[in-house]
């Protein structure tokens, strides 16, 4: 018989959202499936960054380990605020799951990955999730899980938080803003595991920031396995 070959296909368009063509780029592992998949959503601070450039270390470990993986662009700010590139990950769950035939992936095992920015949305979709865009397991690489205490923790408002929110001041309805965008408040019971990863010597997005996520996830009754990396910047 004639084995299915491993096969990366590149830029195929999976929304069009605000005048923009969403793109993924899918590698669908050798043999005839149905393999388990992961969506992954690269960092940028949110005002930049690609499917292809910011995520590359992972490629090869999960196309070695037979995984097959789709990594996303999603709408970017200033141009794009909050929560334009929520939905555009939401958009992305739903299309991995209406091709999943199409790609050999098995629906009932989509795990999201996201680092930095692309964390942040990662986890926030994993706790928001409904029927639809529920997904198998959440693995956030140093997010940002809490904005309103890390803004609180800066000296002003920081890049990201004012290219995201379109935030000039911090008065009470912006801190309700950032409340509610934050995965932390999000967090009930009965959502996917999550494994957080997170290097100790992060000097962008503190090592607590998982810390707490962690704490808030186990009271709730959720399995959430966290890697510090020690010295990990």
């Amino acid at each position: 018989a004639i084995t299915a070959r491993a096969e990366l296909k590149t830029d195929i368009e999976y929304a069009r959202a605000g005048g923009t063509n969403l793109m993924l780029d899918a590698f669908v592992p050798e043999g005839s499936g149905p393999f388990p998949a992961c969506i992954l959503v690269h960092g940028g601070g949110f005002t930049k960054g690609d499917k292809m450039n910011n995520f590359k270390p992972l490629f090869e470990p999960l196309s070695q380990a037979g995984l097959a993986w789709f990594s996303i662009n999603y709408r970017l700010a200033p141009q794009n605020r909050y929560p334009a590139c929520v939905e555009d990950v939401d958009t992305a769950i739903r299309w991995v799951k209406a091709h999943a035939a199409e790609f050999k992936v098995d629906p009932k095992r989509i795990a999201l990955i996201g680092e930095s920015a692309g964390g942040y949305l990662v986890s926030l979709a994993g706790v928001r999730a409904n029927a639809d865009t529920r997904v198998a397991a959440v693995v956030p690489f140093y997010a940002p899980h809490d904005i309103e205490s890390r803004v609180r923790q800066s000296p002003s408002i920081p890049v990201w938080v004012e290219a995201l929110f379109g935030l000039t001041e911090l008065n009470d309805a912006a801190w309700k803003i950032l409340r509610e965008a934050s995965p932390t408040t999000g967090v009930r019971e009965g959502l996917p595991p999550y494994l957080l990863i997170h290097g100790t010597k992060d000097d962008k997005v503190p090592l607590d920031q998982s810390v707490k996520f962690q704490e808030k996830m186990k009271a709730a009754g959720n399995v959430c396995d966290m890697i510090a990396v020690e010295g990990g910047a």
